[in-house]
């Protein structure tokens, strides 16, 4: 007893820790020894055969740690095998002779402080190894994390996670009343997001008929879900959920919609057939029929201009070659190309301007506007003074245009109609300014000086003078004016 209390009084009133001193060195020595006398105790305490035993280096730090494999790749220092099992053979408990074998620590094991898989690479290895892939560990979330996925939210709560961006499972909805509240609350927040996310979740975990008929008492989801069916689409669904609302007219207007999707044109000359018997309204009717009217016509046209321009029977199609078929145009697009190439044919031919204008019941002004484009473009005067010129019923003509002059005169300068044409059209503009500005902007000397001298206005018609060139017909004529 006795030497016990005299141990344990030395033991409370002993230091291992001393005053600084300048003159101390640094003992490696004595604290080599006190590490190895700390790891003495431990294994004294813990059976060395334990494997969850974390090994402990000089350093302090756990065996195979990332530090540790760090700093001993870093050392250089080795030790052999044997002199470890010799230590080992004579009770010495000491780890200073570590083995570290070029292969020897997995990556996992320098996480766990264990090597049990000797075949893999170490972490040294690993770093230098170009050509292989560094994987590092997946780092556990915190704690707080889990709620996102793990937490039975309430489903004004998870609306509300979802606004803000978070992570949320639906799975846990399971019942119809619980699915049904989440839509509900989801369109109470007016976060179109979130209504289509769970309208997706409604959509892959409901029967169609149950979730037809939840929506169709909830009309602003239900316009959520059409539009997304659109987008996606998604035909079939859409038409199934059409079907059930017994909305016929937006059915058929869908069903049209797919003619979009059919490249071949026989193919879709049969669809649209098919689809004037849908039940659109008289409005709608008449235009899918006129849409099957038009590519009818369309394939006949291009069959017969094909033929002609291989066969180079036409000097039109020699001169102009066309740029692109003519299947699957506008109608607009449509009387361009006729008024173009078949202007002069007789309104019994499908391909001709008139029986077009006639057909599709093409109003005046768009017929005018078009015809006048397409002679314009091949410079075909006579064309454009016809197609401007009407006869009243005592057989006196006259220039009318229903797009109005001053848009002739613009199509004609676009085409580089020469003065003369345009100073005609210029004459029949009934504003003043608007037809001073058109002549002064296009030169059309001679409608400027007859407007001045209409007015009787003496100054602008001595300004414009200083405008036309020296001795020329224009300054002759203004002065024949001023002189009078």
């Amino acid at each position: 007893m006795s030497r016990v209390r005299a141990d344990e009084e030395e033991y409370w009133h002993s230091s291992k820790f001393r005053a600084f001193t300048f003159d101390d060195e640094d003992d490696e020595l004595s604290q080599l020894k006190e590490s190895k006398r700390a790891v003495n105790s431990l294994r004294d305490i813990v059976d060395d055969d334990d494997d969850d035993l974390e090994r402990v280096s000089w350093s302090g730090e756990p065996v195979g740690s990332i530090s540790w494999s760090i700093k001993e790749t870093a050392s250089g220092s080795t030790s052999s095998l044997d002199g470890r099992d010799s230590s080992l053979q004579k009770g010495s408990s000491s780890y200073a002779a570590l083995p570290k074998q070029a292969s020897s620590y997995s990556l996992s094991s320098l996480f766990k402080g264990r090597n049990k898989l000797p075949s893999f690479q170490s972490l040294s290895d690993a770093l230098t190894d170009t050509g292989v892939k560094n994987y590092a560990p997946e780092l556990r979330r915190p704690r707080a994390e889990y709620k996102d996925y793990s937490s039975d939210w309430s489903p004004k709560d998870t609306v509300r996670r979802m606004q803000r961006g978070k992570v949320c499972s639906l799975e846990r909805f399971r019942s119809l009343q619980d699915k049904l509240v989440l839509l509900d609350e989801a369109v109470a927040g007016h976060d179109g997001n979130v209504i289509t996310a769970v309208l997706i979740f409604l959509k892959r975990t409901l029967r169609r008929e149950i979730l037809f008929r939840e929506l169709e008492v909830r009309q602003v989801a239900l316009c959520h879900l059409i539009h997304f069916l659109r987008e996606m689409g998604e035909q079939k669904f859409l038409l199934d959920l059409l079907r059930f609302l017994d909305r016929t007219e937006e059915l058929a207007l869908s069903q049209y919609r797919e003619h979009l999707n059919i490249q071949d044109v026989e193919k879709r000359r049969e669809f649209l057939k098919g689809c004037i018997g849908l039940p659109f309204s008289a409005e709608d009717t008449s235009h899918i029929q006129d849409h099957y009217t038009l590519l009818e016509r369309q394939i006949i046209i291009e069959a017969n201009d094909r033929h002609l321009e291989m066969a180079g029977q036409s000097e039109l199609f020699r001169k102009y070659p066309r740029k692109a078929s003519i299947l699957n145009m506008p109608l607009v697009t449509t009387l361009f190309y006729s008024c173009f190439y078949h202007y002069t044919e007789a309104e019994g031919m499908f391909s001709s301007p008139t029986n077009l204008k006639k057909t599709f019941k093409i109003p005046d002004k768009q017929y005018v506007l078009t015809a006048l484009a397409a002679r314009a473009k091949l410079r075909a005067w006579g064309d454009v003074d016809a197609l401007l010129t009407t006869k009243n019923w005592l057989g006196y003509t006259k220039k009318k245009a229903p797009i109005g002059f001053h848009r002739v005169v613009e199509i004609l300068q676009r085409n580089s109609a020469p003065v003369q044409v345009l100073q005609e059209y210029v004459r029949l503009v009934e504003d003043v300014e608007t037809r001073l500005n058109l002549a002064t902007k296009y030169k059309c000397h001679d409608v400027v000086i007859e407007t001045y001298r209409d007015l009787k206005d003496r100054i602008q018609l001595t300004a414009y003078k200083c405008k036309v060139e020296r001795g020329s017909a224009e300054e002759e004529k203004i002065n024949s004016i001023l002189n009078n």
